[in-house]
């Protein structure tokens, strides 16, 4: 998994209250593998219509957006089913932060998971940073995870709260195998030990 430090981009406004899993990525495209185009999948009934075109006015077909790698959402972003693969459909298309008023908690943990920042903050906050994110590419938001801070395009910025292990591990960039490799000098003595005490299993 990627290390989350620091970050300064694009965001995208996706003003969609209860913006949910089969919206992030409809369940016809859970069969893809998750290193094959799955990115291109993300927000696919939105993004295009019935006949594979793009809605033009969709922000992240704008050209302001398309390389967007934050996105500023709305209230209860990634209701709806437990399927991870929605978060792998962001970071895949290339999405590492998401802003909102709140998450669904099963989405907000599989962000962390998975290498992206969710960032919960006042509505009052959003609502800022939504307009500032109108304002286009150049109207670039920075977040900063070892200080806990998002600052919108004029410098106003606002602190948030993140669990301290799952800051520790978007830091260091561990998903739940690095954490599992970080004990690997434990777990080799334990095994060692365990094979002179049984040899026989």
């Amino acid at each position: 998994m990627d290390k989350f430090v620091r970050l300064t981009a694009a965001a995208c406004p996706v003003d969609i209250i209860n913006l949910n899993t089969d919206q992030l990525l409809p369940a016809r495209f859970l069969k893809r593998p998750r290193a094959e185009g799955i990115g291109d999948a993300l927000l696919r009934d939105l993004r295009f219509d019935s006949a594979g075109h793009e809605v033009a006015d969709f922000p992240l077909n704008r050209p302001a957006w398309r390389d967007a790698k934050i996105i500023v959402g709305a209230r209860n972003f990634g209701c709806g089913s437990s399927r991870e693969a929605a978060a792998w459909a962001l970071l895949r298309f290339g999405i590492r932060v998401v802003v909102a008023p709140s998450f669904a908690d099963i989405f907000y943990g599989n962000c962390f998971k998975n290498g992206i920042l969710p960032i919960v903050l006042p509505q009052e906050a959003v609502d800022h940073l939504m307009d500032d994110a109108k304002k286009g590419a150049n109207a670039r938001i920075t977040v900063d995870l070892e200080s806990q801070t998002v600052t919108a395009s004029d410098g106003t910025s606002y602190a948030f709260d993140v669990d301290p292990f799952k800051k520790h591990c978007l830091l260091n960039g561990l998903d739940d195998i690095g954490l599992t490799l970080e004990k690997s000098a434990a777990i080799d003595s334990f095994e060692k030990a365990a094979a002179q005490a049984r040899p026989w299993v």
